[in-house]
């Protein structure tokens, strides 16, 4: 309970603090906010190639969705805000699970998951308060060569850039209330403690019960972050973030991956779209701690030198479940778990960024090294059965009490286990303007990776280096308006050791992979036109992953390199502020991807993977806030995601199940002045029901209504 009341006590010590400032620093933050008008991009990004570099002369294709969108929005939790970038579409909601229990999202045909945070790991196996995001980048196509390969995916990444202190007193508490017993409290406060140092605190507490029979999320955040300029070379930055999540989850609904499918169409699942097969009392708990701290030097006019450091830990304690499908067309089994486990990440990271000449030609290089340590630790109970639910008939014969779950559990301890990883890294990539249009990019990493897993072998597996470069180039038609620019861009994985057999089940030994690669070629266009009020970028990819793992097909207790997948698509990603007040941003993706070589027995070459995701995404929102007379203030805003029909099962040898195509529309009412703001948010308008999945079928949120009051000072 304490540590509940840590906010309001050092809230309240700020606010006395702020009686102290100038009265004039109040109005000159104002003047610095309202003169952001191009609140929908950033134009300036400092993580996506690890330096300072505008959009248009970066050869790499990124979205942002900016804080000041979030507001329009009133958006409270991480989906929300995605849903405002090109071509990503959620998969899985959190599971809470160790590992993997945060969000899965399809981006260029992969799947992915938020997992940095300032451009650094930033370990999560829940949920991503938005309250303390400035930005999220969403960085397109296989980033290996400055990311590394631990916590990206070949289709890209996800980048919460979060809010920094600045030198003016300020800030805002707001309260949302909402459909399904919504309420979220948040505080953004900022107070300079001289010249030198300034704090900023960003907090949330926010409960919300599920749209079904079942089912909640409560959780409080509270992240602190702190500047310091020592001097006119030295400066530090250090952001920490704690959150304390519990929730109830419904259990994701598996369909077979063993028997042909035994649905032909979603009529079934509707029938039970507000069933939840949970209850209340078999809760899951995500505690998450990050902290980073960063230090710059500046070496010279030239050359700066950045240090960092991050750590993680994220924690899952509680029960979780699914239902498995009995291949009836009908049934399903739940089988359920009590998991207990940790996941702990370290990174150390040293840049040296410099902006020089050699001779005409200017340079803006990085060059790095990261060392990354990352450690799972699983304690739990294993799989028990608890009831069949039926479909049809509506039945559901398991135990959703927690002692009877408790009493099922009894016995099953799966024991003990640790997995450790181990990444040595190395890098550099320089940007070389050849002429004041044309620019080159040239990168390349080393990156040495080791692994070890306690429960098969205490012995460290043999380690695995990997290079992976990164090329591009841009021509810019028009300064700083249009640019034609190309990519070609290199991720990996280093694959895991794994314990295989012969075909008998004898000579059981661990076996070493070779890494797998993926390799984008990709070419656009990006603009920024008419005094910097239309910015789009249209590109075309080609990502070909190979050297897949694949199940030997002379010994299913084996496992052998040579897979392949071809992902290629066209996107277009467009925001405007074409009239004083009004604020467009919108997306469309395309995406064509298909299993070139695979086992025969496995079932998938020939066809779109089902962790693609589908193939069309349509995004788009418009606000209008009227700039000038009595109604000054008054805003509306409109818009919404289409997404295609998806196979979110799809091998021959069970067949196709077929998720079916939605469109969701939402609208916004909002009168907004120099202290207050008050916004009436519509998510899901028509009340539509509409699914997404990963071999799964899940019920997304139907319409929900929030109304939401700021005040700033």
């Amino acid at each position: 309970m304490k540590f509940y009341l840590l906010p309001t006590i050092l809230l309240c010590s700020l606010a006395s603090l702020a009686q102290e400032t100038k009265k004039d620093t109040v109005s000159k933050l104002k003047e610095v906010q309202i003169n952001n008008k191009y609140k929908y991009k950033r134009e300036k990004s400092t993580t996506v190639s690890k330096m300072p570099l505008n959009n248009i002369e970066n050869p790499q294709v990124y979205n942002t969705v900016t804080a000041e969108l979030l507001k329009e929005q009133v958006v409270t939790n991480l989906n929300d805000a995605i849903k405002n970038a090109t071509g990503v579409a959620r998969l899985w909601e959190s599971t809470g699970r160790g590992g993997d229990g945060a969000e899965f999202y399809s981006m260029r045909g992969f799947p992915i998951q938020p997992t940095m945070i300032n451009g650094l790991p930033g370990i999560n196996n829940g949920t991503v308060d938005p309250a303390n995001v400035d930005n999220i980048e969403v960085i397109k196509g296989p980033s290996g060569t400055l990311y590394g390969s631990s916590l990206i995916s070949y289709g890209g990444l996800i980048n919460i850039v979060t809010k920094k202190p600045y030198s003016k007193f300020g800030g805002e508490i707001a309260y949302n209330s909402g459909t399904y017993g919504m309420d979220r409290l948040t505080a953004d406060v900022n107070i300079p403690l001289n010249e030198d140092v300034s704090v900023r605190i960003n907090t949330a507490y926010q409960k919300e019960n599920s749209f079904q029979d079942a089912g909640f999320g409560k959780s409080f955040f509270f992240a602190p972050s702190l500047s310091y300029k020592v001097n006119d070379k030295l400066s530090f930055f250090i952001n920490t973030e704690f959150t304390d999540r519990t929730s109830a989850k419904a259990p994701m609904i598996f369909l077979s991956r063993y028997s042909p499918i035994s649905f032909n169409s979603i009529d079934l699942f509707e029938k039970s779209y507000k069933k939840s097969y949970t209850s209340n009392e078999l809760t899951m708990s995500n505690p998450t701690f990050n902290l980073q701290a960063q230090m710059n030097y500046k070496l010279s006019d030239q050359w700066t030198s950045q240090t960092v450091l991050s750590r993680s830990n994220s924690k899952t304690d509680g029960y979780y479940s699914y239902l498995w499908d009995s291949a009836n067309g009908d049934e399903f089994t739940r089988y359920i778990s009590k998991r207990n486990g940790q996941t702990y990440g370290s990174d150390i990271q040293q840049n040296f960024i410099g902006d020089f000449k050699i001779g005409n030609l200017r340079n803006r290089l990085v060059a790095g090294v990261d060392y990354y340590v990352s450690n799972i630790q699983n304690g739990s109970t294993g799989w028990v059965g608890n009831g069949t639910v039926s479909l049809k008939n509506q039945t559901d014969t398991g135990d959703l009490t927690q002692a009877g779950v408790d009493n099922l559990l009894v016995g099953s301890f799966d024991g003990n286990s640790t997995a450790e990883t181990k990444v040595l890294s190395a890098y550099f990539s320089d940007v070389l303007n050849i002429t004041d249009k044309l620019s080159v990019m040239g990168s390349l990493r080393v990156d040495n990776f080791k692994g070890k897993v306690s429960y098969w072998s205490a012995d460290e597996v043999k380690s695995q280096t990997t290079l992976s470069p990164k090329f591009g180039a841009v021509y810019q038609i028009i300064d700083n308006k249009v640019s034609v620019f190309t990519n070609y861009m290199n991720g990996f994985i280093n694959q895991a050791p794994a314990q295989v057999s012969d075909i008998d089940g004898s000579n059981t030994r661990m076996q070493n992979f070779d890494p797998e690669h993926a390799n984008q070629f990709e070419f656009g266009l990006k603009t920024n036109l008419y005094k910097d009020i239309i910015s789009a970028t249209v590109s075309y990819y080609n990502i070909d992953v190979t050297n897949k793992l694949m199940t030997d097909p002379n010994n299913p207790n084996n496992s052998i390199q040579g897979g392949e997948v071809e992902s290629k698509g066209f996107e277009l990603s467009f925001t405007a502020n074409p009239t004083k007040g009004l604020n467009i941003i919108a997306g469309f993706s395309n995406n064509k991807n298909e299993v070139i070589k695979d086992t025969a027995g496995n079932g998938y070459e020939g066809l779109r993977s089902e962790d693609a995701g589908p193939e069309t995404l349509i995004n788009f929102w418009a606000n209008y806030a009227i700039p000038e007379g009595k109604l000054k203030g008054f805003g509306i805003g409109f818009g919404g995601n289409y997404a295609s029909e998806y196979k979110t099962l799809n091998r021959s040898t069970t067949g196709s199940f077929e998720l079916p195509d939605y469109t969701i529309l939402n609208t916004a009412l909002s009168y907004n002045n120099d202290k207050f703001n008050i916004t009436l948010k519509v998510n899901n308008l028509l009340n539509e029901e509409y699914y997404t999945g990963w071999s799964t079928v899940s019920p997304q949120k139907l319409r929900s209504l929030t109304a939401g009051l700021t005040y700033k000072f």
